[in-house]
């Protein structure tokens, strides 16, 4: 596995992009709240350190993975757009195909949103085999994918700005 024994989410807050004039929008499944809550914070922590301010960043809640790329489109399109998003999710496999249809959907969603918006849309979903995968990718021994989005996120906005 890619990432055993490594934490992949440290970061220096003094090379993050000045996140002071960007507007993001975080679109959260309530669907396994400890996993996607703990990502969400992820988020947060690396936004703040970056200077986002508190009113420009959107949280909007759905209840599930399937329903992550419409809120994100929701946020990148609506009356108050952000500039980017990051989408956070949780889908653990299951005795069914279930799995499989809602990993294709979400990410393929999440890919769509971002390239009929010309705007950063981040995928953090966690597609594991079991819960406990899960918790070492939501702040545990691998880190915090959550920090990995924002990152991305901040990056590809600094990147947009540049273009």
């Amino acid at each position: 596995m890619a990432t055993a024994g490594k934490n992949l989410s440290e970061y220096n807050a003094a090379q993050l992009p000045n996140g002071a004039r960007f507007k993001v929008g975080i679109v959260v499944s309530e669907w396994n709240t400890e996993i996607t809550h703990a990502l969400r914070d992820g988020v947060l922590e690396v936004l703040h350190a970056a200077g986002v301010k508190a009113e420009n960043t959107r949280l909007l809640s759905v209840p599930g993975a399937f329903e992550l790329p419409l809120g994100a489109q929701w946020l990148l399109q609506g009356n108050d757009p952000c500039d980017g998003v990051i989408a956070i999710g949780a889908v653990i496999r299951g005795e069914t195909a279930h799995f499989d249809y809602v990993c294709q959907a979400a990410s393929t969603g999440i890919l769509n949103v971002g390239l009929n918006t010309n705007k950063p849309a981040i995928f953090c979903v966690l597609t594991d085999d079991h819960i406990q995968q899960s918790r070492d990718r939501s702040g545990g021994k691998h880190g915090n994918k959550g920090v990995e989005a924002a990152i991305a996120c901040l990056e590809m906005l600094e990147l947009k700005s540049k273009l």
